[in-house]
């Protein structure tokens, strides 16, 4: 039997590998016009990660690594249904450097959500797909802000945008950790309690916010938020077993890309995805937090796509401390089996 509707994952979700020229170039191939944009070079260290929306336009950006507010630099240009243009920044196409793009496919530009106590000023959905874009103005004290997905999410991260006081960081909701826990993408730390999402569990409309974290009077925000989707995305934890055959995690689908990070303790975000090297045996991990170039098969990092989850095969505690708790969010390449009831392979 088929796992989900969406049969073809490429469709919402697609990972793009390019080499840079050092000037203008355009990128095809993405299959569909993405809404969320992550750029990463993969060659030179110092080099932040670039996020970019259509709901913020091409010219605003954010950096996953740093708690730094939104920047002004036209990154991406000229989106399209099959890709878009890339500026020659080091950052996105620095001559004969390395490049991934990581794209997520929303609904556009969008339009005001008014389900929560806040108004957004734009929400772009993709119900299909389990993800939506969201920005809002920061009202302040405790809050609801309307997601649009018409399902429960299951990770949030939400940025402040504007503004030079108070927090800057990047601030992630996840299922697991449950609503009175938080987590710094730009950030090593175990999870904290504190009161960022007012100790309360989303709802299938809104999701709550509970201080100036990630509601400050009059700052402006951004929130990405995730539901699950069976055989399309999973979002979940596991605890490390210290040993090199390592923890088997599984998804129900052969995974796309992959992001950990351990929350009983000091960790990275680590990604992988499917497009780089392409096959199991060698590893090319990036880190959310870091401006760090790839790490090219580090066995501190080493882990397995399989047909119907992922594996890892390193000890280090970053990823795999034996009875240490992390959490995950992946994206599939393709349902474990499909509608035409193939099953799919390990890669």
């Amino acid at each position: 039997m088929a796992y989900t509707t969406i049969n073809k994952s490429s469709d919402f979700f697609n990972t793009k590998l390019y080499t840079g020229t050092g000037s203008t170039q355009t990128l095809t191939g993405i299959g569909f016009n993405a809404d969320l944009i992550w750029l990463k070079n993969r060659t030179d260290s110092s080099t932040s990660h670039v996020l970019t929306d259509s709901v913020r336009t091409n010219a605003k950006y954010l950096k996953s690594d740093s708690a730094d507010s939104e920047g002004t630099y036209t990154f991406v240009s000229n989106r399209g249904s099959d890709g878009y243009d890339v500026a020659s920044h080091s950052w996105s196409g620095a001559s004969s450097k390395n490049y991934v793009s990581w794209n997520w496919k929303a609904g556009g530009a969008g339009s005001s959500n008014t389900d929560g106590s806040i108004n957004t000023t734009s929400t772009s959905v993709n119900s299909a797909a389990g993800i939506s874009i969201s920005t809002y103005t920061g009202y302040g004290g405790a809050s609801t802000v309307g997601h649009g997905l018409g399902a429960v999410p299951k990770m949030i991260i939400v940025k402040k945008r504007s503004g030079s006081s108070y927090d800057e960081s990047w601030y992630v909701y996840h299922e697991a950790l449950g609503n009175t826990h938080t987590l710094g993408l730009n950030s090593t730390g175990a999870s904290s309690d504190v009161n960022v999402w007012n100790d309360t569990t989303p709802t299938s409309s809104v999701f709550s916010v509970g201080n100036d974290s990630t509601n400050r009077s009059g700052n402006l925000f951004v929130a990405y938020c995730f539901a699950e989707k069976t055989g399309y995305s999973k979002f979940g934890s596991y605890t490390g077993n210290g040993n090199a055959d390592g923890t088997f995690i599984y998804t129900g689908f052969k995974p796309a890309w992959v992001m950990t990070k351990k929350t009983s303790g000091t960790g990275d975000w680590m990604i992988r995805d499917n497009k780089r090297f392409g096959y199991n045996g060698k590893w090319g991990d990036l880190y959310a937090n870091t401006t760090g170039a790839e790490g090219v098969s580090d066995s501190n990092t080493q882990s397995d796509l399989l047909s119907n989850g992922f594996k890892l095969r390193m000890t280090h505690s970053n990823h795999n401390e034996n009875g240490g708790t992390y959490i995950y969010m992946a994206f599939a390449e393709a349902p474990l089996v499909g509608s035409n009831n193939v099953p799919c392979t390990s890669r």
